[in-house]
């Protein structure tokens, strides 16, 4: 029997904090880890909420003040370690992070971005994808580099563009693959399977991922008995 504990995980939130919900959806469903703070850096996310309801401690800490951003994430990091996580993810928390601030969780910090990187790095990445004429788009965890949105991706999911899509539409679509993918690699990261290698690849199952790995798509449920 594994008797390796639940892993410590801070969640880092800015906005509504869905990916987190399906966080929290794991942990409750037997995924191990342990939520140990949820930290906003605005007090209107709605995320907040969902931690309280689950019982998970929050913390805010507004960037509106400091003169600049080593400062914020100094104080960022000192309220994260408070925690003593083992993982660090970024769901939906939307700051620029200072390379300082991303080389103290190297190696235990992940994000969750809504395109197939290294498309579309930064934001409106729906309306992006549409302009360019994708057939393809998606989304994909990754591991957390100074550089934005450009750490090792672990996994993608992908969606295919319809011909009537907006953006709100595609969005919604990717949404559904991102609840199904950041609890996927969070639980790999607290099985021991996944971590970020001395080459700077993803490691999974003791080997460097050459491509990501592919999310294939849920299946269809079946038609209920007539």
């Amino acid at each position: 029997m594994d008797e390796r504990a639940p892993l410590q995980v801070v969640a880092l939130i800015s906005g509504s904090g869905s990916n987190l919900q399906a966080l929290m959806d794991a942990q409750r469903q037997g995924a191990p880890i342990r939520l140990q703070a949820v930290i906003s850096n605005t007090a209107e996310a709605y995320g907040l909420e969902r931690a309280r309801h689950q019982g998970i401690p929050t913390e805010v800490l507004s960037h509106r003040g400091y003169a600049d951003r080593d400062a914020f994430d100094a104080d960022l990091a000192a309220l994260i370690d408070r925690h003593n996580p083992e993982l660090v993810v970024l769901a939906g928390f939307m700051r620029i992070l200072t390379p300082g601030f991303v080389n103290r969780y190297a190696g235990r910090m992940m994000n969750i971005h809504p395109s197939l990187l290294p498309k579309f790095r930064g934001l409106n990445t729906h309306q992006r994808a549409l302009d360019a004429g994708e057939r393809e788009h998606g989304a994909s965890v990754h591991f957390v580099t100074a550089e934005l949105d450009g750490g090792p991706v672990i996994i993608q999911a992908r969606v295919p563009v319809l011909a009537d899509d907006d953006a709100g539409s595609l969005a919604a679509r990717v949404l559904k693959q991102e609840h199904r993918l950041y609890p996927t690699a969070v639980g790999w990261f607290a099985e021991g399977r996944l971590r970020l290698g001395e080459d700077g690849r993803a490691h999974l199952d003791g080997r460097a991922l050459q491509a990501p790995m592919l999310m294939e798509a849920a299946a269809a449920p079946e038609p209920a008995p007539s």
